[in-house]
């Protein structure tokens, strides 16, 4: 899937993912390939994001919105 990492200074991440983790407002989930559409208030945390190979990197962000449509993920952070 096609994931955005976007903060107002500059983009952190844009590329192709299997897999995000993020601190949602009620708590940590996934977004995996072909996920429902959904828009969530992010809290401060690590943002976690796995590649095709099993690559793990991590993201810090003080919160934001997570947008999911049409197999793709934007994450606007601050």
């Amino acid at each position: 899937m096609k994931v955005e990492v976007i903060t107002p200074d500059k983009t952190l991440f844009d590329g192709e993912l299997n897999l995000v983790a993020v601190p949602g407002i009620d708590g940590s989930f996934e977004v995996m390939n072909f996920h429902a559409p959904l828009i969530s208030i992010l809290v401060a945390g690590k943002v976690k994001l796995v590649d095709h190979r099993g690559h793990e990197e991590f993201l810090d962000i003080r919160g934001g919105v997570i947008e999911v449509n049409n197999n793709a993920v934007k994450i606007l952070a601050e």
